[in-house]
């Protein structure tokens, strides 16, 4: 039987070594491209917003669209949000409870996981006023500049096309 020559994959025999047969060790490389803005911070993937201002769109409110869109998006990622908030709780409840009770009580880990998942259960509700209040924010902008709104409102429809009166002959 021949012994395995060193290869391209790395491996290498150690003959007249005392180690377990022969060794493994794969050449490899690192390439990091790190891109800088101008001011020299380094520049993020999506534009330089992170995960969590990836859920609302930008705070310019320079139209009563804009307005709406933002409150829009508010409110949905907030009830999004305290749905996945209010399921993580519960399940956080169900693996906390399955934890031996130090003291032995018989329920004493389902009280404590109850203790814990109850702080998560106000995030989620916390959650879900956020959502109310988003949807409240726009109806009283609403009201506030309801003559503004409808004053721009007015000069953007289009002009009508004037009615044909057949009485006049």
């Amino acid at each position: 039987m021949s012994t395995p020559t060193a290869g391209a994959n790395g491996s290498q025999t150690n003959k007249g070594s005392k180690h377990f047969g022969p060794t493994f060790s794969p050449g490899f490389t690192v390439n990091v491209n790190a891109s800088k803005t101008t001011n020299g911070v380094p520049a993020q993937a999506g534009g330089g917003r992170g995960h969590a201002e990836a859920l609302l769109p930008a705070p310019e409110f320079t139209s009563p669209a804009q307005v709406r869109n933002y409150c829009n998006s508010l409110r949905a990622a907030a009830v999004t949000l305290s749905i996945e908030v209010a399921m993580g709780a519960e399940i956080l409840k169900g693996v906390l409870a399955a934890v031996p009770d130090p003291q032995g009580r018989a329920f004493g880990s389902r009280i404590r996981a109850q203790k814990v998942a109850r702080k998560m259960n106000k995030a989620a509700d916390a959650l879900r006023d956020a959502a109310k209040n988003a949807a409240a924010c726009y109806s009283t902008f609403q009201q506030e500049f309801e003559e503004e709104i409808n004053r721009v409102r007015h000069r953007a429809r289009k002009p009508q096309q004037p009615a044909i009166n057949w009485a006049q002959q």
